[in-house]
């Protein structure tokens, strides 16, 4: 199968041949007939499968400009969870039209609003927004009574960060007769609830199996004691001399925390999460992508969006609170069938964690020891949580179950702050 056969365009294919895409990967080879035929579509696939440009080179081709460059309409919206992703999403779709006469435009927070609306004012055909921002356009005028085309990727994410008020907001502003299509990397009810409000009689398209990750991905587990996780993590980049490695913490205080550490150890490294700016995020992980740093720390805004070429490693030095979010963190690693190694350091209370996540994606995690960072046998699950537990049965004159212990710890853990 060959771009040429889905139905793409010439332009189109000039371009991307330049972007080194031979052949089309599944999800574009089920995706793009279905968009040219102006279907609804909900589609599932993993990170690093190429939907970008499954949902990108149909649209650009279903909206090419061929009349004079005054009076342009907005034609297409595509909603973003992130501002990283709308800025990665703008740069692959610029890239893709480069022979059209399209102009696109990214609205994302953070940036002079006013900058903006002189842009959408001398005429675009497509924006890449974050919900919040594109609500904020459309208050002050934004026009959006000719799309045709309406985009949500990674719907699962802009869900999980709180957005389905203003996704229900936008879908009534549309017009009646419009195509909407639904990308999402995980499969929950929130999203299917999302889709049955959106889409009209959509086509189901799935890369598959749903909540997995790419097969090209190694995954593997470490077992190691709460305060040596800095020291290993810093072990297995020095050791093993990763060139280039993004490594997950749950939240923004323990991202400073480990740079601190790993910059202790002699590795050079950059940080992102919610406290730094949009210009140092986009500037550290510009730096990170030239090479300046091998080690990128981050918090789950970094899971969506980053699209970094070749990233061969990721470390999950803490577990994610949602199982969901495992997938988008070692899907930054694999992409487009490049091999990949996603590492989780596991302590003694990432026990049921990982559990989770393993059935979540349908299979085991190996788990091995590090020679030199052997977990204490004697360290046993004895902390604030369990004797809070104990405490609220007491209060009750109950006693406590296993099952009972899962939950609530697991409750516990979860609520902590993210970044």
């Amino acid at each position: 199968m060959s771009f040429e056969k889905l139905g793409v365009m010439k332009p189109l294919l000039s371009a991307i041949k330049e972007l080194d895409y031979e052949y089309p990967t599944t999800i574009q080879i089920r995706a793009i007939p279905l968009v040219l035929a102006k279907q609804d579509v909900f589609a599932t696939a993993q990170t690093g499968t190429g939907k970008t440009a499954a949902f990108g080179l149909p649209m650009l081709q279903r909206l090419r400009n061929t009349s004079a460059d005054e009076n342009r309409l907005l034609r297409g919206i595509i909603l973003s969870p992130t501002r990283e992703l709308a800025l990665q999403i703008h740069e692959d779709l610029t890239h893709f039209a480069k022979n059209m006469k399209l102009n696109i435009a990214v609205l994302v927070g953070g940036k002079d609003i006013e900058y903006q609306q002189r842009i959408l004012k001398e005429g675009v055909d497509i924006v890449i927004a974050t919900p919040g921002r594109l609500i904020e356009h459309y208050e002050k005028g934004l026009d959006l009574s000719n799309v045709e085309i309406f985009v949500l990727d990674e719907a699962d994410r802009m869900l999980d960060m709180g957005f389905v008020k203003e996704i229900r907001k936008t879908h009534p502003l549309l017009p009646k007769r419009h195509q909407t299509l639904l990308f999402s990397a995980t499969y929950s009810d929130k999203v299917r609830k999302l889709s049955k409000l959106i889409l009209n009689k959509p086509q189901f398209v799935e890369s598959s199996k749903k909540n997995s990750t790419v097969d090209t991905i190694n995954q593997i587990a470490y077992m190691v004691d709460t305060d040596r996780k800095a020291a290993l993590c810093a072990y297995l980049i020095g050791s093993r001399n990763f060139r280039q490695v993004l490594v997950f913490t749950k939240t923004k205080k323990s991202a400073d925390e480990l740079v601190q550490e790993l910059k202790k150890d002699g590795l050079k490294c950059g940080v992102i999460h919610g406290d730094k700016t949009q210009a140092n995020r986009t500037k550290t992980l510009s730096q990170f992508k030239e090479g300046d740093f091998k080690v990128l720390v981050a918090t789950d805004i970094a899971s969506r969006g980053l699209d970094i070429e070749h990233l061969p490693y990721v470390i999950n030095y803490e577990l994610p609170g949602i199982p969901e979010d495992y997938v988008h963190r070692v899907g930054r690693t694999g992409r487009a069938g490049r091999k990949g190694e996603a590492i989780s350091l596991l302590d003694i209370y990432d026990k049921y964690d990982i559990k989770d996540i393993e059935r979540l994606i349908g299979q085991k995690i190996l788990k091995e020891v590090v020679e030199g960072f052997e977990p204490d046998p004697n360290i046993r699950r004895k902390d604030v949580e369990d004797v809070k537990i104990k405490s609220e049965h007491k209060k009750e004159g109950k006693k406590p179950t296993k099952k009972h212990y899962k939950k609530t710890t697991n409750k516990h853990r979860r609520v902590t702050k993210r970044g």
